[in-house]
């Protein structure tokens, strides 16, 4: 009798089980299909055709990301239908301060065990987000590694690719007397999750206990998704009159609006432009986190910022907020440095 010899599936990779998964997101990725996709999943390398996307001098920009802690939530809740939607904000958003237009966008899963059922919801909400956003999913990589992920854990990573035509790369122009326009979050996006993670576990809520700041669970106000830009930021570019953008993650309000600055000039921000969302007050409120440090850690309610010329600040508002976006005036441009504050938000 012969011997039954070791195959991969008894190390813990189901060959079978990925080719099932890329045949169930073949549908997704077929709807996020624009101008310049070319042919589909599978291949070795994905295909774009940026004449096709109606470019003439294309400058090509490429942004990467994770979803952070915030993955610890879904994975322990079991609600993973939208972490793909973060996955795609913090790259697209990204894209779009830097002037470009989101054109395509791969996924990176990695996972213990592959399971249909997770995997298919996740990277359906990839999907979902590109589509949103306008890129095409064009491809990724699923990766089963068993030893490295244990029990139903993954890890999320995204890469974007935009372009531009040249000459029009953001920050451009901006000056002192700008305009600074808030526009708003849609919760905690996914900056700071290691901190909302710690004040939870020192409440001894669980993730299915009702939410003490609004509707639905503990979980599902937290999983709320990032909110994506890229359509109203782009409405906004081609308007004119918009100097530069700023995604607020990682270092909240304090440290990304600085990005866009040259060098001598500040920003002026009122807190009492717009009220803190409840989500951050309980936050602070629970950990006696300070007013600074909630500043510096979170986007306090504020998830994009534009830099505006004076004059156009009121038609550049209208456009956000006729392509759905709330927005208020923050603040302006002053010679300085970094961000100053005035009034409070606690």
């Amino acid at each position: 009798m012969t011997k039954r010899g070791l195959t991969y599936a008894d190390a813990g990779v189901d060959i079978d089980a990925g080719n099932a998964l890329v045949e169930r997101i073949k549908p997704a990725a077929r709807r996020t299909q624009r101008s310049g996709s070319m042919g589909g999943l599978g291949g070795f390398g994905a295909l774009f055709d940026l004449k096709a996307a109606g470019y003439t001098d294309p400058i090509l920009v490429a942004a990467t990301d994770g979803v952070g802690t915030k993955l610890r939530i879904a994975i322990d809740t079991g609600h993973v239908g939208t972490i793909g939607i973060d996955l795609v904000a913090m790259c697209v958003n990204d894209l779009v301060c830097q002037g470009a237009e989101p054109l395509f966008f791969l996924d990176y899963f990695a996972t213990g065990k592959l399971e249909l059922g997770q995997a298919t919801a996740i990277i359906e909400g990839i999907a979902a987000g590109c589509a949103e956003s306008g890129c095409a999913l064009v491809g990724g990589e699923t990766a089963e590694m068993p030893g490295m992920y244990h029990g139903a854990d993954f890890d999320l990573a995204g890469f974007a690719v935009g372009a531009m035509e040249r000459g029009g790369a953001l920050p451009n122009g901006v000056a002192a007397g700008d305009i600074v326009l808030g526009l708003a979050a849609s919760g905690v996006h996914s900056n700071g999750y290691s901190f909302v993670r710690k004040v939870v576990e020192h409440t001894g809520l669980g993730w299915g206990a009702p939410a003490p700041f609004g509707p639905g669970t503990l979980g599902e106000a937290l999983l709320a998704p990032t909110r994506l830009y890229v359509r109203p930021a782009l409405a906004a570019i081609r308007a004119g009159g918009v100097h530069g953008l700023a995604h607020i993650t990682g270092g909240g309000l304090t440290e990304n609006p600085p990005r866009v600055l040259p060098e001598g000039l500040g920003i002026e921000i009122d807190l009492g432009a717009w009220a803190l969302p409840p989500v951050f007050r309980w936050l602070a409120e629970t950990s006696g986190m300070s007013e600074p440090e909630l500043l510096k850690t979170f986007n306090c309610g504020i998830g994009m910022i534009a830099v505006v010329a004076p004059e156009r600040a009121a038609a550049l508002r209208a456009v956000l907020e006729a392509e759905g976006e709330t927005v208020v005036a923050l603040g302006r441009v002053v010679p300085g440095q970094g961000v100053a504050y005035r009034g409070h938000l606690l």
